[in-house]
């Protein structure tokens, strides 16, 4: 998730007091729009996540057990990668982040990448991908709401309209997805809902420690706090020799871990540096999109007419979002 599901929102606080400010307004050519880039293509990979945890599920292993082996894979890439980012720092002098702020970080982390986790990889135990991914990719308006009613951020107009559109496309999916599924559909959106809240809150708790801490060291605090928590949970919950899979399971776990992890978390974070919280999370709309498709022609489920409708809607407002949210900036930094 972490959602995960990479970890692939909110607007400027008020003028008195900015608890969470945006980047600054002087950026080097292409900066501002390699966000946009890095918050899509973080979507994109993390949209593979719940189509590769459906293929795991197949062939029988729990929640806890491919999380603590998604986090096992990737954990050395976050220490080696932050590894040199330390060197970097003394390299240049730079001094490194204080305990509380690496604290902060890897506590942020547990809530987004193992918390988040953990729920969607419960829920899609029960629902499939196209309707996990519905579910998981509210959190964006709960970044809007959060923003406005915990960190004193104003809810842009154009944002809530952006959003309004996506989500009228997401419900006209939803709309005909949600008879398919039985009795357990209501547990696995209450464990997806679940995520898509812990996910929102970590895009607004995240923002101002990626810009004292920097997105890559960030990342990797974050991410190895975030695999504390599964290891802990894995093994107050199951012996050592459960991680003993078969290669099949090695294989979806090791794709999961770098593919679904490792890159679309440095992506999003890079894009939190950029971009606000709310074009992150807006544009993190595509990540349903390329999951219903991937959903179609690898797990065998149907796209409809409706689909391709809801579809059409979300692209609408992911594309007005991110050309509006450009052009304000340009506006605010010529002021």
């Amino acid at each position: 998730m972490a959602i995960n599901s990479p970890p692939p929102a909110p607007a400027t606080a008020a003028a008195e007091t900015p608890p969470l400010p945006l980047a600054p307004t002087a950026f080097p050519a292409g900066y501002v729009e390699m966000g946009y880039v890095f918050a899509a293509a973080g979507a994109l990979l993390f949209s593979t996540k719940a189509v590769v945890i459906k293929l795991a599920y197949a062939e029988t292993i729990d929640a806890e057990t491919l999380l603590a082996l998604r986090m096992a894979l990737a954990l050395p890439f976050y220490i080696a990668i932050g590894g040199l980012s330390i060197r970097d720092r003394r390299r240049k002098n730079e001094p490194l982040p204080p305990l509380r702020e690496v604290l902060g970080a890897g506590a942020v982390g547990m809530l987004g990448y193992w918390f988040a986790s953990y729920t969607d990889f419960l829920g899609l135990e029960y629902i499939s991908a196209q309707f996990e991914r519905l579910i998981l990719f509210t959190y964006p308006l709960f970044v809007v709401i959060f923003g406005a009613m915990f960190f004193r951020q104003p809810i842009r107009l154009r944002a809530v309209a952006a959003i309004g559109i996506s989500y009228i496309g997401l419900a006209t999916i939803f709309g005909e997805k949600v008879t398919t599924f039985g009795s357990d559909a209501a547990i696995g959106a209450g464990f997806v809902l679940a995520a898509a809240v812990s996910f929102a809150f970590y895009q607004l708790l995240a923002k101002n420690l990626i810009a004292t801490i920097g997105p890559r060291l960030f990342t990797c605090i974050a991410m190895s706090g975030a695999a504390v928590g599964a290891f802990v949970q894995f093994f107050l919950t199951h012996p050592a020799a459960a991680l003993i899979v078969s290669p099949t399971l090695y294989a979806y776990a090791l794709f999961i871990a770098i593919g679904a992890t490792v890159l679309p978390s440095f992506f999003l974070n890079a894009a939190l540096h950029r971009i606000s919280a709310q074009a992150n999370a807006t544009i993190g709309t595509l990540s349903p999109v390329m999951t219903i498709i991937l959903a179609v022609l690898i797990l065998g489920e149907h796209l409809t007419l409706v689909d391709i409708a809801g579809t059409a809607l979300v692209l609408a407002g992911v594309g007005w979002f991110t050309l509006a949210d450009q052009a304000a900036r340009k506006r605010s930094a010529s002021a």
